[in-house]
């Protein structure tokens, strides 16, 4: 009997803590319904790997994620998906939408010199990408770069994700005025050839990769999702990339990423500063691309929106839903979805890049 019970008496204080913290994790995705889809594997994983001598730490999870993480696979399949969910059709009927997009990236490189002050420059870059509001990206980058800290960064970026309709809207109030944010953007609607929607991924991936060659994987696998979407050939497996494929890799992604939280390595002070630092980049993002909205406006006869800058960030499609349900509540007849949501796929685009200029400069390190 006391060979059984021995086990419950090898727990540690810290896997206590990460077994609370997945818990809480599942909380948040059921009851909340923050990122279900997500957090809810990532909070199970969590509990698993810390159970006193876990065979999960040394069988199933440890080859999920040797065989998907570590090599970045997991990431990149999922970005196929992503690809396929997104329609480009706002952004390439009104292109100077890209630049909200890039001005939201701002917090990347604001993080950067604040992380490097704590930590060496690898893990600060690691951490820095948090900023991208892209999960797939900050996993990339920071298992690609070699940091110590991947657990950490990716439920920063995935838990920041979910928590936009938390933390943007007072970000946004605070930096407009009521009059600015009664702006009306009329949409007009254009119509996007076909021709036009299959060159766009394509040219985006020679284009981005011919510059940052480093972000060749990550923009590839995104543009080729949509690809797949807008060719009009091959709409079975355009609707398994949104769904089946989507929703598998990100099931195997959550639970793999417990790999990385185990108490020993998650319960730090180091950890409490990156959640910090991933938190500061998401507020200079959405300050980013509310404060180049404003400034474009002072030449501008025709004014935009500043609260569609904010959207400016990866968070697709919850960050371009904040700034349209916000515009609705300032006034009833103002729809800001389309632009909002323009801006939001090319924020999508533009942390891809932003991460690929991240990896350019610091993999050689």
């Amino acid at each position: 009997m006391e060979i059984l019970y021995e086990n419950l008496g090898m727990f540690d204080v810290k896997q206590l803590v990460m077994i609370v913290i997945g818990c809480l994790l599942i909380y948040l995705a059921i009851k909340k319904e923050m990122e279900p889809s997500l957090l809810l594997p990532m909070g199970f994983g969590t509990i698993i790997v810390n159970i006193p001598n876990s065979d999960a730490l040394v069988g199933p999870i440890r080859e999920l994620y040797e065989a998907g993480i570590a090599n970045e696979l997991f990431p990149l399949l999922l970005f196929i998906g992503i690809g396929a969910m997104i329609d480009f059709g706002p952004l390439l009927t009104n292109p100077k939408l890209m630049l909200f997009g890039a001005a939201a990236q701002f917090g990347i490189f604001f993080t950067l010199a604040m992380a490097s002050m704590f930590f060496p420059n690898i893990d600060a870059a690691s951490i820095a990408i948090i900023g991208a509001a892209d999960g797939p990206t900050s996993i990339a980058v920071a298992n690609t770069l070699g940091s110590n800290y991947v657990g950490a960064i990716t439920v920063a970026a995935y838990s920041y994700m979910a928590l936009v309709p938390i933390i943007q809207p007072p970000v946004i109030k605070l930096l407009t005025t009521k009059k600015e944010r009664l702006i009306r953007m009329p949409y007009e609607q254009k119509s996007v050839s076909k021709q036009t929607r299959i060159l766009f991924p394509i040219i985006i991936t020679i284009v981005v990769s011919a510059i940052v060659p480093q972000a060749s994987s990550l923009i590839g696998f995104l543009m080729f999702g949509n690809l797949i979407r807008e060719c009009g050939v091959l709409d079975s497996l355009s609707e398994t990339a949104q769904k089946v494929l989507a929703n598998l890799i990100t099931i195997f992604l959550g639970i793999t990423v417990a790999f990385n939280m185990t108490g020993e390595q998650f319960v730090k002070v180091d950890t409490l500063l990156i959640l910090g630092l991933g938190l500061v980049a998401f507020i200079v993002d959405t300050a980013g691309g509310v404060l180049f909205a404003k400034f474009i406006n002072l030449f501008l006869k025709k004014k935009i929106n500043p609260m569609i800058g904010a959207a400016g960030i990866s968070a697709f499609p919850m960050s371009g839903r904040i700034v349209h349900k916000m515009g609705l509540k300032e006034d009833p007849q103002n729809f800001l979805l389309m632009h909002s949501i323009g801006v939001n796929v090319s924020g999508q685009i533009a942390s891809v890049i932003a991460g690929g200029i991240i990896l350019n400069f610091f993999s050689n390190m």
